[in-house]
């Protein structure tokens, strides 16, 4: 299992470095991948970019790609509005991803 952790603000210069994490997590193997933002505190639409693009490669490994929470309000407002937290599967906890 890989667990990324996400801190601060995710925008167009630092969501590659998001994208290359879960690349390579891929690239060792990893049977799940969860991507910790519980400590996000803003993110623009390159995150969902990079998530996506994760959720993509890791169905065609066949691997888990879980995100967990609690999301913060700015991150939780992007999922809404743009129904990623309906595309992506989002747990309220570092825990709960770790198992579901």
């Amino acid at each position: 299992m890989t667990v990324i952790t996400v801190g601060g603000h995710v925008d167009e210069d630092s969501a590659p470095f998001l994208t290359e994490a879960l690349d390579g997590a891929v690239a060792n193997g990893s049977a799940r991948t969860v991507v910790d933002l519980s400590e996000t505190g803003f993110a623009d639409s390159s995150i969902l970019h990079a998530l996506f693009h994760g959720q993509k490669i890791h169905a065609a490994a066949g691997s888990a790609f879980v995100i967990a929470g609690p999301l913060r309000t700015a991150v939780s407002r992007l999922f809404q509005i743009t129904g990623a937290g309906r595309a992506l599967r989002v747990t309220d906890s570092l825990e709960t991803a770790m198992t579901c």
